[in-house]
């Protein structure tokens, strides 16, 4: 089996269920071989070009979509340095939302946060209330938390943000673009930020960012923004049809064919094919309560990108995982704290129903 038809540490394809890095298509995969070309020349302009184009369908907008040379935490950052200036609110229900208000503070700027408990979603209300007691800069949030398998309403959460017209709306959807509904122009999101390695079944190394018109305003103006994550460099040479720094044109191959095969697929399908892998774990998980099993995110609030498994021994998730691996087959552990008490299915990318009832049966066999 060449490494072109197998998955990730020579299993088969189909496979390999972290929720991030997710497994990549062959086709995908092979368009990384191409050679080097310069990257201020007029080949990068086309490619650059026929990007731009794609990307804006897929994220259901008509603003640029910026290309980062980064991890999606490096667009956290751009975020928060672009529409910071002093005070910075922060929902957090996990350990990336976490991870946002850390970097919020690591900048420099004053963070309050507005916390519930790992499994929970954030209500709009109560954000609707805290904005009202003080003034913030920016509200941060993550959209799908990888680390829980919640889905905050990011529509109803943006909704009630949108009257404090000062406190523009940054969210982190790393493991929710491209597998659940998103429409950053339409909902109100100021600055919305993905990677390339989770529902986008791309290798890791690019980020993606769309910022609204006031978030490109209040960048103007950015004490701290440094140079790399300047979004105003990004605009400028979005314009041209360039990459403000040396782009991973490796991986921009990659994406070229994959917005070709996103777009063949369309947008409500990827959609439909994320929610129908989900709602099929979500079954197998009720089925299998008497296993010791249980869903951690409540009915309304779940991902369709990623399922966190909680086992009520709050002990046993690395056994699973681990009686996966021998029979080779990869899901995620638990995260941080969490760790111990849960187990995690990437169901995202391009995976198939098909492909994930094959790993539920073997997955059965582990819990019994």
């Amino acid at each position: 089996m060449s490494p072109l038809t197998s998955g990730p540490a020579g299993l088969p394809r189909g496979h390999f269920f972290l929720p991030g890095p997710t497994e990549v298509h062959p086709d995908v995969l092979e368009a990384q071989a191409r050679p080097m070309m310069s990257h201020r020349g007029s080949g990068i302009n086309a490619l650059m070009k026929e990007l731009q184009e794609g990307l804006e369908v897929v994220f259901c907008t008509k603003r640029p979509v910026f290309i980062g040379t980064t991890s999606a935490t490096g667009f956290m950052e751009a975020a928060v340095r672009n529409a910071g200036r002093t005070r910075v609110l922060s929902l957090v229900n996990g350990a990336f939302s976490k991870r946002f208000a850390e970097i919020a503070r690591a900048c420099g700027f004053e963070v309050d946060t507005i916390e519930v408990p790992w499994g929970q979603a954030h209500d709009p209300a109560e954000l609707a209330a805290k904005l009202g007691q003080g003034s913030y800069d920016c509200v941060t949030m993550a959209h799908s938390e990888t680390s829980t398998g919640v889905l905050n309403d990011i529509r109803a959460l943006a909704a009630a943000a949108a009257p404090f017209e000062d406190t523009l709306v940054l969210v982190d959807s790393v493991s929710g673009f491209g597998g659940a509904e998103l429409r950053p122009d339409a909902w109100g999101i100021d600055f919305l930020l993905t990677g390339s390695q989770k529902a986008f079944a791309l290798p890791p190394g690019l980020a993606f960012g769309v910022a609204s018109e006031k978030m490109m305003e209040r960048s103007k103006t950015a004490l701290h923004k440094g140079i790399y994550f300047d979004l105003g460099q990004y605009a400028s040479s979005q314009e041209k049809f360039q990459s403000p720094s040396t782009p991973a044109l490796s991986v921009m191959f990659a994406l070229q064919v994959q917005l070709q095969r996103m777009q063949a697929e369309g947008n409500e399908a990827r959609w439909a094919r994320h929610t129908a892998m989900a709602e099929r774990t979500w079954g197998w998980v009720e089925d299998h309560a008497d296993a010791g099993l249980a869903l951690l995110a409540p009915a309304g609030y779940r991902s369709p990108c990623v399922t966190a498994i909680s086992v009520t021994d709050g002990e046993s998730g690395p056994k699973v995982t681990k009686g996966m691996l021998e029979r080779g087959w990869v899901i995620g552990g638990g995260y941080g704290k969490m760790k111990p008490s849960s187990f995690r299915i990437g169901h995202m990318g391009d995976h198939t129903l098909a492909e994930l009832n094959e790993l539920l049966d073997v997955l059965a066999e582990v819990v019994k």
